[in-house]
């Protein structure tokens, strides 16, 4: 029961009353809220950084559906099987059968509304190839899709007068009864807390990359949506598997991470180690054998005329790349700087990479003084993308709280083991536009006005504000260093269980010490203070990462155990599902995978 005092508290800070609350406004999250304004409820956004800041942006080859532009023999059935395949077989197969059928009615709302896709010589949207998909399906706006996908959603949300909150960062979600009733947030720019009251919340915020050293993901990317969402008492699903994409920079230092999209691979681009060789070609895995040119000339070949379904080993699914670059990195036939070349200056024109991958050629020559038109890219693995997150009920969206939804990157379930690249963007706005439908339709059947517990209120804020307090401390910056070090080293692309055990422990006691974390100065602006807010949402993510990682003994997809090198047919019907007591201990557990329909089955005997 909460204090008179607690309850003038919660009352004296600033409120908003929302019948849907969107957290994150990129690709999901703005679809989702689209959909729930255009539906006549009162929504908002909330996003972490400035509006059009979302790390949608950095999605640049493009959004993947079977427009059948390229190749008329391309369908959803073929979507469907390569999604599947590519997360090897543990994707909920009711989401990827829905992603796949409904993505080419998503990439053709966006041009409705504006979006502006490269053109086929007849006018229709080009598409391109990308790693694991049998057909060139990805519709792109050369290597910026993600801008353009955001361009276009955010006009369409200030248009039609979607409320937004910027630079606003969500800390706490609040219940009442068992339902999500509201989410406790700070003004980055004042430190002030804001409370916003909302029936229903939708959970768009994307992923968790800066729990490792070397990312391609921007800084806003800390898995507040997954922590927020596990312990306001929703599962998490997957969480052991972690993509890393195969091609970020590695030189200079300062950009190392950023990521090189696999556009250039699916407009040409080879993979070559430190001595020339296409090392790719000695990766090819049995699934991926009667699909892939065995030799450098049909490879070429492929790429010269596009009549053939043979395809180059360049672009197997991220997952086969990163191992094979690490792998020849591991055995001394890197590149200089730590990594492999990616070669298309010898395959395409000036012109044609000019026009085709204009940010990748202007990324090159600004942060790296490397031609692209003349001279190979240095790249290698970086941390990308998170498959596992929220687990949510494939039609609606909804996670196992009541009232609160979850989708893209935050979501889990479409992906399996392994994301195919171009089926994030589409994830978005199939899913986003879902999420919005599930919840607006959620918060019209709740009743009454939301209630908040000025308790939990006033507790959360004094928690929040407890680093403040301490004169001497640890330092906020020292805990993230040490955390990015020990995911890095220890539950990055190659695992094992003495490696992870150590990573266990020492995220233990980055728990234990960020508790006595000590911060300088005002509320307003203070990036240590904000750091601090973050670290609790990275140490709970990364702890459910390698305690999963723990409990998958088998190697699969962006799993890979060196003490399990290969994949276990019993692993491969389970996903491990990841829960909160209320002691904040987390525990993993396994469940079977919901069985798929004959009629789909009989797909991957084709």
């Amino acid at each position: 029961m909460a204090t008179d005092a607690q309850t003038n508290m919660a009352a004296e800070i600033e409120t908003h009353e929302l019948d849907v609350l969107v957290i994150g406004a990129g690709g999901a999250g703005l679809r989702a809220a689209v959909e729930a304004h255009g539906r006549g409820v009162k929504t908002g956004v909330v996003c972490k950084s400035l509006l059009g800041k979302a790390h949608t942006v950095m999605a640049e080859g493009g959004m993947a559906a079977a427009l059948r532009n390229v190749y008329p023999e391309d369908n959803w059935q073929v979507h469907f099987r390569d999604t599947m395949r590519g997360g090897k077989m543990l994707n909920n197969w009711r989401m990827a059968q829905i992603h796949a059928q409904e993505a080419p009615d998503r990439v053709n709302e966006l041009e409705d509304w504006g979006a502006l896709f490269d053109r086929t010589p007849d006018g229709r949207i080009l598409q391109r190839d990308f790693g694991g998909h049998r057909y060139a399906r990805l519709a792109h706006v050369g290597d910026r899709t993600g801008l353009e996908l955001i361009r276009t959603l955010q006009q369409r949300s200030v248009a039609r007068g979607v409320e937004v909150y910027m630079e606003c960062t969500i800390f706490q979600l609040l219940t009442s009864d068992g339902k999500v009733s509201g989410a406790l947030g700070y003004w980055r720019e004042t430190g002030r807390f804001v409370l916003f009251k909302a029936k229903a919340i939708v959970i768009a915020t994307g992923g968790s990359g800066r729990c490792f050293k070397i990312t391609s993901n921007s800084w806003e990317c800390t898995g507040d949506g997954h922590a927020l969402a596990l312990r306001a008492g929703a599962d998490l699903m997957d969480m052991e598997f972690f993509q890393f994409h195969p091609t970020g920079m590695v030189w200079p230092l300062s950009v190392r991470g950023l990521l090189v999209t696999e556009g250039v691979r699916g407009d040409g681009g080879t993979l070559r180690n430190g001595t020339g060789h296409r090392f790719m070609f000695d990766y090819i895995p049995a699934m991926f054998q009667a699909e892939t040119a065995d030799t450098e000339e049909e490879a070429d070949a492929w790429y010269d005329d596009h009549a053939g379904n043979r395809r180059t080993p360049d672009l197997l699914p991220r997952d086969e790349v990163a191992r094979s670059i690490n792998s020849e990195v591991k055995a001394g036939r890197g590149s200089p700087h730590g990594g492999v070349f990616l070669d298309i200056a010898s395959r395409r024109s000036a012109d044609y990479i000019r026009r085709r991958l204009p940010s990748m050629y202007h990324q090159f020559m600004e942060l790296a003084g490397v031609d692209i038109t003349k001279d190979p890219m240095e790249v290698a693995p970086t941390a990308h993308y998170m498959m596992g997150g929220i687990r949510v009920d494939a039609d609606s969206t909804a996670a196992t709280v009541p009232g609160l939804f979850a989708a893209g990157e935050a979501a889990a379930g479409l992906h399996g083991s392994n994301r195919l690249g171009g089926n994030s963007l589409s994830d978005l706005v199939v899913f986003g536009r879902r999420a919005g439908v599930a919840a607006t339709e959620y918060a019209e059947g709740r009743e009454g006005a939301v209630a908040v517990d000025g308790g939990d209120v006033a507790e959360a804020c004094a928690q929040a504000l407890s680093a403040f307090e301490r004169e001497e401390g640890e330092n906020p910056y020292t805990l993230h260093r040490e955390l990015q070090e020990a995911m890095h080293s220890l539950v990055g692309i190659i695992r094992t269980q003495s490696e992870i055990d150590q990573a266990i422990d020492k995220i233990g006691e980055l728990k234990e010490r960020s508790g006595n974390i000590s911060v300088e100065g005002n509320r307003a602006y203070n990036p240590g203070w904000n750091l601090t807010m973050d670290l609790v949402s990275m140490l709970t993510v990364s702890e459910a990462i390698a305690r999963s990682a723990l409990a998958r003994r088998e190697s699969r997809g962006g799993h890979t155990r060196d003490d399990f090198p290969g994949p276990d047919p019993g692993f491969g019907k389970i996903n491990h599902v990841v829960r909160r007591a209320d002691d904040g201990t987390i525990s993993v557990t396994p469940e079977p995978l919901p069985e798929m329909p004959a009629e789909l089955r009989a797909l991957f005997d084709e």
